[in-house]
Protein backbone atom coordinates (compact mmCIF):
# COMPACT_ATOMS: atom_id res chain seq x y z
CA UNK A 1 0.00 0.00 0.00
CA UNK A 2 2.85 2.33 0.95
CA UNK A 3 4.60 1.53 -2.33
CA UNK A 4 1.42 2.35 -4.28
CA UNK A 5 1.07 5.66 -2.44
CA UNK A 6 4.71 6.53 -3.14
CA UNK A 7 4.21 5.69 -6.79
CA UNK A 8 1.16 7.93 -6.95
CA UNK A 9 3.05 10.78 -5.30
CA UNK A 10 5.96 10.34 -7.68
CA UNK A 11 3.58 10.45 -10.64
CA UNK A 12 2.02 13.66 -9.30
CA UNK A 13 5.46 15.19 -8.75
CA UNK A 14 6.47 14.44 -12.33
CA UNK A 15 3.22 15.91 -13.59
CA UNK A 16 3.86 19.11 -11.60
CA UNK A 17 7.36 19.33 -13.03
CA UNK A 18 6.03 18.87 -16.55
CA UNK A 19 3.31 21.46 -15.91
CA UNK A 20 5.86 24.02 -14.67
CA UNK A 21 8.09 23.24 -17.66
CA UNK A 22 5.18 23.79 -20.05
CA UNK A 23 4.34 27.07 -18.32
CA UNK A 24 7.95 28.24 -18.60
CA UNK A 25 8.08 27.23 -22.25
CA UNK A 26 4.78 29.02 -22.91
CA UNK A 27 6.08 32.13 -21.17
CA UNK A 28 9.29 32.04 -23.19
CA UNK A 29 7.31 31.58 -26.39
CA UNK A 30 5.09 34.55 -25.52
CA UNK A 31 8.18 36.65 -24.80
CA UNK A 32 9.73 35.56 -28.10
CA UNK A 33 6.59 36.50 -30.03
CA UNK A 34 6.40 39.85 -28.25
CA UNK A 35 10.05 40.57 -29.05
CA UNK A 36 9.52 39.61 -32.69
CA UNK A 37 6.56 41.98 -32.86
CA UNK A 38 8.66 44.77 -31.32
CA UNK A 39 11.43 44.11 -33.83
CA UNK A 40 8.93 44.22 -36.70
CA UNK A 41 7.52 47.49 -35.41
CA UNK A 42 10.98 48.99 -35.15
CA UNK A 43 11.66 48.02 -38.76
CA UNK A 44 8.37 49.43 -39.98
CA UNK A 45 7.27 53.00 -40.47
CA UNK A 46 6.88 55.27 -37.49
CA UNK A 47 3.37 56.61 -37.11
CA UNK A 48 3.49 60.38 -36.71
CA UNK A 49 -0.13 61.40 -36.53
CA UNK A 50 -3.48 59.78 -36.96
CA UNK A 51 -6.55 61.64 -38.04
CA UNK A 52 -9.65 59.59 -37.37
CA UNK A 53 -12.21 59.82 -40.14
CA UNK A 54 -15.80 58.68 -39.65
CA UNK A 55 -16.46 55.33 -41.35
CA UNK A 56 -19.64 55.35 -43.38
CA UNK A 57 -21.32 51.95 -43.63
CA UNK A 58 -24.58 50.98 -45.24
CA UNK A 59 -26.42 50.22 -42.01
CA UNK A 60 -25.32 53.48 -40.47
CA UNK A 61 -26.40 55.39 -43.52
CA UNK A 62 -29.88 53.88 -43.15
CA UNK A 63 -30.10 54.47 -39.39
CA UNK A 64 -28.50 57.90 -39.05
CA UNK A 65 -27.03 59.19 -42.25
CA UNK A 66 -27.40 62.87 -41.39
CA UNK A 67 -25.62 62.50 -38.07
CA UNK A 68 -22.74 60.57 -39.60
CA UNK A 69 -22.38 63.05 -42.44
CA UNK A 70 -22.26 65.91 -39.95
CA UNK A 71 -19.58 64.15 -37.87
CA UNK A 72 -17.55 63.39 -41.00
CA UNK A 73 -17.84 66.99 -42.14
CA UNK A 74 -16.91 68.32 -38.69
CA UNK A 75 -13.85 66.07 -38.55
CA UNK A 76 -12.52 67.46 -41.80
CA UNK A 77 -13.31 70.99 -40.69
CA UNK A 78 -11.29 70.38 -37.51
CA UNK A 79 -8.37 69.09 -39.58
CA UNK A 80 -8.50 72.11 -41.89
CA UNK A 81 -8.71 74.46 -38.92
CA UNK A 82 -5.81 72.72 -37.19
CA UNK A 83 -3.71 72.92 -40.33
CA UNK A 84 -4.32 76.64 -40.69
CA UNK A 85 -3.56 77.28 -37.03
CA UNK A 86 -0.28 75.37 -37.14
CA UNK A 87 0.77 76.92 -40.42
CA UNK A 88 0.22 80.36 -38.87
CA UNK A 89 2.50 79.26 -36.02
CA UNK A 90 5.21 78.33 -38.55
CA UNK A 91 4.94 81.76 -40.15
CA UNK A 92 5.17 83.42 -36.72
CA UNK A 93 8.60 81.91 -36.03
CA UNK A 94 11.12 84.75 -36.04
CA UNK A 95 14.10 82.91 -37.54
CA UNK A 96 13.16 80.91 -40.64
CA UNK A 97 15.49 79.30 -43.20
CA UNK A 98 15.68 81.31 -46.42
CA UNK A 99 15.88 78.31 -48.77
CA UNK A 100 12.86 76.47 -47.38
CA UNK A 101 9.76 76.14 -49.53
CA UNK A 102 6.40 77.27 -48.19
CA UNK A 103 5.88 73.70 -46.90
CA UNK A 104 9.29 73.41 -45.28
CA UNK A 105 11.25 71.52 -47.94
CA UNK A 106 14.70 72.17 -49.40
CA UNK A 107 15.14 71.45 -53.11
CA UNK A 108 18.57 70.19 -54.18
CA UNK A 109 19.65 69.56 -57.77
CA UNK A 110 22.70 69.63 -60.01
CA UNK A 111 22.03 73.36 -60.29
CA UNK A 112 22.33 73.95 -56.57
CA UNK A 113 19.81 74.61 -53.84
CA UNK A 114 16.38 75.92 -54.79
CA UNK A 115 16.96 75.43 -58.52
CA UNK A 116 15.31 72.45 -60.16
CA UNK A 117 16.85 70.53 -63.05
CA UNK A 118 14.47 70.75 -66.01
CA UNK A 119 12.63 67.59 -67.04
CA UNK A 120 13.62 65.64 -63.94
CA UNK A 121 11.14 64.30 -61.39
CA UNK A 122 11.14 65.83 -57.91
CA UNK A 123 11.42 63.38 -55.04
CA UNK A 124 10.29 64.58 -51.61
CA UNK A 125 11.31 62.77 -48.46
CA UNK A 126 9.98 63.50 -44.97
CA UNK A 127 12.46 62.11 -42.45
CA UNK A 128 13.18 61.94 -38.75
CA UNK A 129 16.75 61.13 -37.81
CA UNK A 130 15.89 58.68 -35.03
CA UNK A 131 13.22 56.85 -37.08
CA UNK A 132 14.33 53.24 -37.79
CA UNK A 133 12.31 53.06 -41.03
CA UNK A 134 13.94 56.26 -42.27
CA UNK A 135 17.34 54.82 -41.48
CA UNK A 136 16.61 51.66 -43.45
CA UNK A 137 15.31 53.63 -46.44
CA UNK A 138 18.15 56.14 -46.49
CA UNK A 139 20.91 53.59 -46.04
CA UNK A 140 19.52 51.74 -49.05
CA UNK A 141 18.75 54.77 -51.22
CA UNK A 142 21.12 57.63 -50.42
CA UNK A 143 24.02 56.61 -52.67
CA UNK A 144 21.60 56.25 -55.60
CA UNK A 145 19.80 59.52 -54.84
CA UNK A 146 23.05 61.49 -54.64
CA UNK A 147 24.30 60.08 -57.96
CA UNK A 148 21.01 60.92 -59.63
CA UNK A 149 20.94 64.44 -58.19
CA UNK A 150 24.50 65.08 -59.41
CA UNK A 151 23.59 63.78 -62.89
CA UNK A 152 20.48 65.94 -63.13
CA UNK A 153 18.21 62.88 -63.17
CA UNK A 154 16.14 63.90 -60.15
CA UNK A 155 15.52 66.91 -57.94
CA UNK A 156 15.66 66.01 -54.26
CA UNK A 157 13.41 67.84 -51.81
CA UNK A 158 14.32 67.02 -48.23
CA UNK A 159 12.14 67.71 -45.19
CA UNK A 160 14.19 67.32 -41.98
CA UNK A 161 11.59 66.81 -39.22
CA UNK A 162 11.65 66.68 -35.43
CA UNK A 163 8.70 64.38 -34.84
CA UNK A 164 10.19 61.89 -32.41
CA UNK A 165 11.78 63.86 -29.57
CA UNK A 166 9.90 61.64 -27.11
CA UNK A 167 11.97 58.70 -28.37
CA UNK A 168 15.14 60.25 -26.94
CA UNK A 169 16.13 61.85 -23.65
CA UNK A 170 17.59 65.02 -25.17
CA UNK A 171 15.35 66.02 -28.10
CA UNK A 172 17.68 64.36 -30.58
CA UNK A 173 15.19 64.49 -33.46
CA UNK A 174 14.86 68.26 -33.30
CA UNK A 175 18.58 68.87 -32.68
CA UNK A 176 19.61 66.71 -35.64
CA UNK A 177 16.98 68.24 -37.93
CA UNK A 178 17.96 71.79 -36.92
CA UNK A 179 21.62 70.95 -37.61
CA UNK A 180 20.70 69.65 -41.08
CA UNK A 181 18.70 72.82 -41.79
CA UNK A 182 21.70 74.93 -40.78
CA UNK A 183 23.93 72.99 -43.18
CA UNK A 184 21.33 73.30 -45.95
CA UNK A 185 21.40 77.05 -45.46
CA UNK A 186 25.17 77.44 -45.20
CA UNK A 187 26.86 74.51 -46.97
CA UNK A 188 24.15 72.91 -49.16
CA UNK A 189 26.68 71.08 -51.34
CA UNK A 190 27.35 68.73 -48.42
CA UNK A 191 23.82 68.50 -47.03
CA UNK A 192 22.92 65.16 -48.62
CA UNK A 193 26.20 63.66 -47.45
CA UNK A 194 25.46 64.92 -43.93
CA UNK A 195 22.01 63.32 -44.00
CA UNK A 196 23.58 60.08 -45.21
CA UNK A 197 26.08 60.13 -42.35
CA UNK A 198 23.41 60.78 -39.72
CA UNK A 199 21.49 57.74 -40.96
CA UNK A 200 24.51 55.43 -41.12
CA UNK A 201 24.37 52.34 -38.92
CA UNK A 202 27.32 53.69 -37.00
CA UNK A 203 25.73 57.05 -36.22
CA UNK A 204 21.94 56.64 -36.03
CA UNK A 205 20.97 56.15 -32.39
CA UNK A 206 18.45 53.62 -31.13
CA UNK A 207 15.06 54.85 -29.98
CA UNK A 208 13.24 54.85 -26.64
CA UNK A 209 14.88 52.41 -24.19
CA UNK A 210 17.67 51.77 -26.71
CA UNK A 211 18.60 55.44 -26.97
CA UNK A 212 22.08 56.53 -25.90
CA UNK A 213 22.48 60.33 -25.61
CA UNK A 214 24.12 62.05 -28.58
CA UNK A 215 26.03 65.23 -27.79
CA UNK A 216 26.13 68.32 -29.98
CA UNK A 217 29.85 67.70 -30.35
CA UNK A 218 29.06 64.29 -31.86
CA UNK A 219 26.63 65.85 -34.36
CA UNK A 220 29.29 68.40 -35.31
CA UNK A 221 31.82 65.59 -35.79
CA UNK A 222 29.41 63.71 -38.06
CA UNK A 223 28.93 66.89 -40.11
CA UNK A 224 32.69 67.37 -40.52
CA UNK A 225 33.12 63.73 -41.53
CA UNK A 226 30.55 64.35 -44.29
CA UNK A 227 32.66 67.17 -45.70
CA UNK A 228 30.76 70.06 -44.12
CA UNK A 229 32.86 73.17 -43.58
CA UNK A 230 34.31 73.09 -40.07
CA UNK A 231 32.91 76.50 -39.10
CA UNK A 232 29.46 75.57 -40.42
CA UNK A 233 29.59 72.22 -38.60
CA UNK A 234 30.42 73.92 -35.30
CA UNK A 235 27.54 76.37 -35.63
CA UNK A 236 25.06 73.77 -36.88
CA UNK A 237 24.06 72.83 -33.32
CA UNK A 238 23.60 76.41 -32.15
CA UNK A 239 19.83 75.93 -32.18
CA UNK A 240 19.24 78.74 -34.67
CA UNK A 241 16.44 76.84 -36.43
CA UNK A 242 15.10 74.86 -33.47
CA UNK A 243 11.87 76.87 -33.13
CA UNK A 244 11.17 76.53 -36.85
CA UNK A 245 11.78 72.75 -36.82
CA UNK A 246 9.46 72.38 -33.82
CA UNK A 247 6.72 74.40 -35.52
CA UNK A 248 7.06 72.38 -38.73
CA UNK A 249 6.82 69.11 -36.76
CA UNK A 250 3.44 70.21 -35.43
CA UNK A 251 2.19 71.44 -38.81
CA UNK A 252 3.35 68.72 -41.22
CA UNK A 253 1.16 65.83 -39.92
CA UNK A 254 -1.91 67.95 -40.69
CA UNK A 255 -1.11 67.87 -44.41
CA UNK A 256 -3.61 65.29 -45.65
CA UNK A 257 -1.68 64.87 -48.89
CA UNK A 258 1.00 63.12 -46.81
CA UNK A 259 -1.31 60.57 -45.21
CA UNK A 260 -1.11 56.91 -46.16
CA UNK A 261 -3.74 55.93 -48.71
CA UNK A 262 -3.79 52.20 -48.01
CA UNK A 263 -2.92 49.58 -45.44
CA UNK A 264 -3.22 49.61 -41.65
CA UNK A 265 -1.81 53.16 -41.46
CA UNK A 266 -4.34 54.63 -43.88
CA UNK A 267 -5.28 58.14 -42.80
CA UNK A 268 -2.06 58.62 -40.81
CA UNK A 269 1.28 60.15 -41.64
CA UNK A 270 4.25 57.84 -41.14
CA UNK A 271 7.96 58.22 -41.65
CA UNK A 272 9.52 57.84 -44.04
CA UNK A 273 7.03 59.54 -46.34
CA UNK A 274 7.83 60.05 -50.01
CA UNK A 275 6.11 62.04 -52.72
CA UNK A 276 7.18 62.01 -56.35
CA UNK A 277 6.16 64.98 -58.50
CA UNK A 278 3.76 65.89 -55.65
CA UNK A 279 2.04 62.50 -55.89
CA UNK A 280 2.03 60.30 -52.78
CA UNK A 281 4.27 57.28 -53.34
CA UNK A 282 2.43 54.29 -51.87
CA UNK A 283 5.49 52.05 -51.88
CA UNK A 284 3.90 49.45 -49.59
CA UNK A 285 1.25 48.78 -52.28
CA UNK A 286 3.73 48.67 -55.18
CA UNK A 287 3.60 45.78 -57.61
CA UNK A 288 7.22 45.27 -56.56
CA UNK A 289 6.24 45.06 -52.88
CA UNK A 290 8.66 42.86 -51.01
CA UNK A 291 11.62 44.11 -53.02
CA UNK A 292 14.45 46.18 -51.61
CA UNK A 293 14.13 49.97 -51.39
CA UNK A 294 16.32 50.59 -54.43
CA UNK A 295 14.28 48.27 -56.67
CA UNK A 296 11.04 49.84 -55.43
CA UNK A 297 12.27 53.36 -56.08
CA UNK A 298 13.72 52.76 -59.54
CA UNK A 299 10.50 51.01 -60.56
CA UNK A 300 8.41 53.92 -59.25
CA UNK A 301 10.23 56.53 -61.33
CA UNK A 302 10.78 54.35 -64.40
CA UNK A 303 14.55 54.18 -64.24
CA UNK A 304 16.90 51.49 -65.49
CA UNK A 305 19.50 50.53 -62.91
CA UNK A 306 22.23 50.68 -65.53
CA UNK A 307 21.46 54.37 -66.16
CA UNK A 308 21.91 55.59 -62.59
CA UNK A 309 24.21 58.60 -62.65
CA UNK A 310 24.29 58.82 -66.46
CA UNK A 311 23.71 62.40 -67.55
CA UNK A 312 20.88 62.74 -70.06
CA UNK A 313 19.17 59.50 -69.07
CA UNK A 314 16.01 60.68 -67.32
CA UNK A 315 13.36 58.60 -65.51
CA UNK A 316 10.38 57.78 -67.72
CA UNK A 317 7.84 59.59 -65.53
CA UNK A 318 9.50 62.94 -66.25
CA UNK A 319 8.79 66.06 -64.23
CA UNK A 320 5.06 65.56 -63.78
CA UNK A 321 4.23 61.85 -63.99
CA UNK A 322 2.84 59.79 -61.13
CA UNK A 323 4.88 57.06 -59.43
CA UNK A 324 4.53 53.76 -61.25
CA UNK A 325 2.57 51.31 -59.10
Amino acid sequence: MAQTNNSWQETKRKERIKSRRRQREAALERERLIQEQRDRERRQQTIIGVVTVAIIVIAALIIGGALIYNNYKKNHQDVASGRQERYAAVQAVKVKPSYATSEGGFVLSKNGIGKKAAGAPTVEEYMDFICPGCGSANRALDATLIKMVDAGQINMEVHPEGFLDASSTDNYSTRAAAAVVYVLENDPNHALQFITSLFSSENQPGEASNYVPVTNAKIQKIARSAGVDATVAKKSTSGKYTAWVQAMAKYTPYRSELWNVSGSNKGAMTTPTFRINKHFWDYSASSKSGSDWKTLFLHAIGMNKANIGVTGKLPSIGASGKPIA
